[in-house]
């Protein structure tokens, strides 16, 4: 059928459904986006018959040609005729699923009002880590692999990052090609029967169809020369035990498994037409090479694969990690030019490549100012002069808090605005250590429903999908949502979000941090020797600062004794003390008078910012504690250690408030950190160490005895 993009034309090869003989939706059959969107205008309008202004109501769904900035769209009206125009077929989507929001919001057809709105950036990803042959183990990961393999949960996740404007959905595992196919010539490398891998098919066919249906690319993105163990026992290359794979470990770049790389890319995407393209990384699994033998090897294995696939493919190329690419003498300037060299110098890919890079090592939520990357600096390589074939793609890390609900707005917003030069072309959002899959934190209640963990974090989503679309989008959009979920008392929780979501900024902008595990901040905790344990106070005041706009309590102590002045607008302890404390007493002034009946979620939301109120107010005391404790343990005075314990007793008590107020929602849980080999050996399932608030309350109130204990004249 020939598609006709113009309204006047629109009749032609046009399906409609009538509800209640009050509203009619035109589109066209043949595009998968306008399906989707009439489907879902149908939902939002199916209680609409009895409602004044719904009678004898049309809306169009069109493409219109004219407007050529991507995934664009506009909502016009002429009398009783709703037209949702797209600059294609994305925009067509989004244009009507800002008619559904409306909808929802209980606005009226003849309320509806006209707009325009255009993406921002182009590239709108969400990190997805899967549980099968993941790159962390441990029973945090192994748990979702049920929820992960049922299709319900991707229609529903898939909807989610429809409706919240993500364009992209990226998949990541250590080696995903033995789930998908059976290799033509290395029927070996699968362990699956047939039946079990028709199963797998299934399933990755039937994601990759319901992304594209809803507008969303798909990416697999591998950890490079991994094989399968049956594979590597076959030919006695790799690591025949998976217990044993090292990611950091000795290359094997045998030219069977080089063959056999290439060859399964390529048979992924001619067996996988709706899956959009790949990704990787030059790291895992490569040690002992160079930066020049890393390039060669992908231009051998992956990029050559999908050179010789018969489609075209997109590209995800994670930049060189600084810190693992010094090999031969090289520099990391070395390393970034000839990576820069060797994309420019692709022409079979099909749109720019996303050249990803961690924004502030693994915790994006942090500072809005660019830091660090992985490993530590980055240079203006990539950037200058500007890229023709690829555009970065920010990583905003988050294994900063897994557990409790997150939003602040105007963070994503200075972030956007921070770092959206011509150069970048989009963000990515995830997380390694949490799969959002599973909800294994809340305690269910007698014959209630189960839920998702990212329908938890619905703001969390919502903020950074929206917002990467159209920074502008205001905080009534997500205030509204608020009252539409729990009813007109819920209007001040996006304030109140807002407020107290800056406790983990804060603390990672003035705690210093590099991998994964080095930081967890909403609960207070880092890696100390290789193991995830409590921040205590001792190492609060001596750590430095992320952001260098922050003064560490050491720093500050140290100025105070000799008098020296200390920059303006920089961030002292008592600053950010009294900040934290403002802001926590303001979201909790927000939420006393609210009452949330039998509504669970609700209930369970203004608990989250109850908590969060609690650990800033808690955070607060224990920069004033560190202060007063430093200062008496380099200048003395029984006033200053009297100060420390009275602080950090308000700290304890704050401590106290927030198990008390999360101990009957959360049960304890699994970790990825926990399942860190610190002795070496790996643990898959650590059923001793299972995280929650409560469980660190020992080591908060071992903050007061060593405040007690602290003497005048030592360190510590």
């Amino acid at each position: 059928m020939k598609r006709i993009g113009l309204i006047a034309s629109l009749l032609i090869g046009i399906s409609q459904f009538l509800l209640a003989q009050k509203l009619t939706v035109r589109y066209d059959q043949t595009i998968p986006q306008a399906v989707y969107a009439a489907h879902q205008i149908e939902k939002a309008a199916s209680g609409l018959s009895g409602k004044k202004g719904s009678a004898a109501y049309e809306v169009v769904l069109s493409i219109n040609p004219k407007q050529t900035v991507k995934e664009a769209f506009t909502i016009r009206r002429a009398g009783s005729r709703l037209m949702v125009e797209g600059s294609d077929a994305n925009g067509l989507m989004y244009g009507s699923l800002a008619l559904v929001e409306d909808l929802r919001n209980g606005v009226s057809l003849a309320q509806i009002a006209p707009r325009q709105e255009q993406p921002a950036l182009p590239f709108r990803a969400i990190k997805f880590n899967l549980p099968w042959d993941p790159y962390r183990e441990g029973y945090a990961m192994t748990l979702h692999q049920e929820t992960c393999r049922d299709l319900r949960f991707w229609e529903l996740f898939l909807d989610m990052m429809a409706e919240n404007r993500f364009n992209a959905l990226t998949l990541w595992n250590l080696h995903p090609f033995p789930y998908m196919i059976r290799p033509r010539n290395f029927p070996e490398a699968c362990p699956f029967n047939d039946n079990e891998l028709a199963d797998w098919q299934t399933f990755y066919r039937g994601l990759f169809r319901m992304a594209k249906e809803r507008g969303i690319d798909t990416y697999l993105v591998n950890w490079n020369i991994f094989v399968s163990p049956e594979f590597a026992k076959a030919h006695h290359v790799g690591v025949e035990n998976p217990d044993e794979r090292i990611h950091f470990g000795a290359a094997d770049t045998s030219a069977i498994i080089k063959r056999y790389t290439r060859e399964s890319v390529q048979q992924v995407l001619e067996e996988y037409p709706d899956l959009t393209g790949l990704g990787f990384t030059h790291g895992e699994a490569m040690g002992g090479m160079t930066p020049q033998q890393r390039q060669d090897w992908f231009s051998e294995t992956i990029l050559e694969g999908i050179r010789l696939a018969n489609r075209k493919t997109k590209l995800i190329h994670r930049v060189p990690l600084e810190a693992n690419t010094r090999v031969g003498g090289s520099t990391s300037v070395d390393t970034e030019l000839l990576t820069r060299k060797a994309m420019e110098a692709l022409d079979f890919l099909d749109g720019p490549i996303w050249a990803e890079i961690k924004f502030n090592w693994s915790h994006g939520h942090s500072s809005p100012r660019l830091i660090k990357v992985h490993g530590g600096k980055l240079n203006d390589t990539y950037f200058t002069p500007e890229p023709t074939k690829y555009k970065i793609a920010w990583m905003v890390r988050n294994e900063d808090f897994f557990c409790l609900r997150w939003g602040v707005p105007d963070f994503i917003r200075k972030h956007l605005a921070t770092n959206s030069q011509s150069y970048v072309g989009g963000y990515f959002v995830g997380s390694e250590g949490y799969i959002p899959a599973k909800d294994y934190f809340t305690k269910r209640e007698p014959g209630e429903a189960e839920h998702y963990a990212f329908e938890r974090q619905w703001l969390f989503y919502k903020l950074w999908g929206r917002l990467l679309y159209n920074p502008n989008t205001p905080d009534t959009v997500f205030s509204r949502e608020f009252v539409r979920r729990f009813g007109p008392s819920a209007s001040s929780l996006l304030e109140a979000s807002a407020l107290v979501g800056k406790t983990p900024l804060h603390l990672a902008s003035l705690y210093d941090f590099t991998w994964d595990f080095s930081l967890y901040s909403e609960a207070f905790m880092s890696i100390n020797r290789r193991v995830m344990e409590y921040i205590s106070i001792d190492r609060q005041i001596a750590q430095s600062p992320a952001d260098t706009m922050y003064v560490s309590v050491a720093s500050y102590v140290k100025s105070m004794g000799a008098k020296t002045a200390i920059a303006a607008g920089k961030i002292t302890p008592p600053e950010l003390a009294q900040m934290l404390e403002q802001d926590s007493r303001k979201a909790l002034k927000l939420t006393e008078s609210i009452r949330v009946g039998e509504n669970t979620a609700f209930r369970q939301e203004v608990a989250d910012i109850q908590a969060w109120a609690n650990l800033g107010l808690y955070f607060a005391e224990k920069l004033r504690g560190g202060v007063a404790l430093e200062t008496y343990r380099q200048a003395g005075g029984e006033a200053n250690k009297q100060q420390a314990i009275d602080h950090l007793e308000k700290a304890l008590g704050y401590w106290d408030e927030v198990v008390r107020v999360t101990r009957p929602i959360y049960a304890d849980m699994p970790l990825a950190a926990y399942s860190y080999p610190a002795d070496g050996k790996r643990v898959l399932v650590d059923t001793k160490r299972y995280f929650h608030w409560e469980k660190l309350r020992p080591d908060v109130a071992r903050d007061v005895e060593i405040a007690r204990k602290a003497t005048a004249g030592s360190t510590k």
